[in-house]
């Protein structure tokens, strides 16, 4: 058999830019080991995929929809329907009116960090920590330190060290 073109193809389908991609997306399925509909004749992928194309033995459309799913980045998750939220909801008054309770979440609350109040802690504890080596300090008669012995505040921008001007721009 002659090797197939992509003018063979037009006719099958018109738009060659749909045709290339398409020839493309059942060459890279062939070689991920999809079954071929016709002989090889030791065609390479490409080839094979335009002459299926030619004889119409794959589905176009199955095609189609393989090569927007391989492309798609996005993949939208299905949303609930209106009966499933409406059951949802009924179930969860008829556990209001009977008094049961919610089924236990999957992760126990102990385990889940409340954020606000470990900032609230950590800062307390910080605070704690100082007033203690504040509280040792002046025990061992040492002096605490106050926030500009402790290099907290530097000298302004530009200023040089001592005896020289700062440079101007």
């Amino acid at each position: 058999m002659a090797r197939v073109t992509v003018e063979d193809c037009v006719t099958k389908i018109p738009n060659r830019f749909e045709l290339v991609m398409l020839a493309a997306q059942r060459a890279r399925s062939i070689a991920a080991g999809a079954e071929l509909t016709l002989d090889r004749d030791n065609d390479k992928n490409p080839v094979v995929a335009l002459r299926e194309i030619a004889d119409e033995t794959i589905d176009l459309d199955d095609l189609r929809e393989g090569l927007i799913k391989s492309l798609q980045k996005h993949v939208e998750m299905d949303e609930p329907e209106e009966d499933e939220v409406d059951l949802i909801a009924v179930q969860q008054a008829a556990m209001v009116e009977t008094g049961e309770t919610a089924p236990a979440p999957a992760v126990p609350a102990a385990d889940i960090p409340d954020t606000a109040m470990a900032f609230e802690d950590d800062a307390e504890a910080v605070k704690e920590d100082a007033v203690k080596e504040d509280a040792v300090k002046e025990d061992e008669g040492i002096q605490p330190e106050t926030p500009s012995e402790s290099g907290a505040e530097e000298a302004p921008m530009g200023a040089g060290e001592e005896g020289t001007e700062p440079k101007e721009a």
